[in-house]
């Protein structure tokens, strides 16, 4: 047995998000999936379910985000994702972060995401309620 979770996870993951693949992305989610995310716009807080999940993600497609994979780094009991999103609003908003997005896996199935940003105040003006 090997003490480390699987990557392919993650790239399955990273895969179905840039595809859109509402149910590749579900197959990969733990029916207690809770996804949190800090500060005051509307994809922020605590999105429960893999409904919520998928919504967020739709949200942060629908706002024109586009991601970059820096790295997928590997652990006993879930993997992070080093990445950068970009992004600039028809109103002229600007959207350019780094962040970690820690995936904690649960039996191969993502049970918990955990996103930290390096400008959180920059995300909640992108994503203003």
């Amino acid at each position: 047995m090997t003490n480390q979770i699987n990557q392919k996870i993650a790239e399955d993951f990273l895969c179905a998000y840039k595809a859109h693949d509402w149910d590749g992305i579900r197959s990969l989610l733990h029916t207690d999936i809770k996804w949190t995310l800090p500060g005051d716009g509307i994809i922020s807080g605590t999105a429960v379910g893999a409904d919520a999940v998928i919504e967020r993600t739709k949200t942060i497609i629908a706002g024109g985000v586009q991601t970059k994979l820096h790295h997928i780094l590997v652990g006993q009991n879930g993997l992070t994702l080093s990445l950068n999103n970009t992004a600039t609003s028809a109103d002229g908003r600007i959207l350019d972060e780094e962040l970690a997005t820690v995936l904690t896996v649960d039996n191969g199935l993502i049970i918990k995401i955990d996103t930290y940003l390096s400008d959180v105040s920059m995300m909640g003006k992108y994503f203003s309620k």
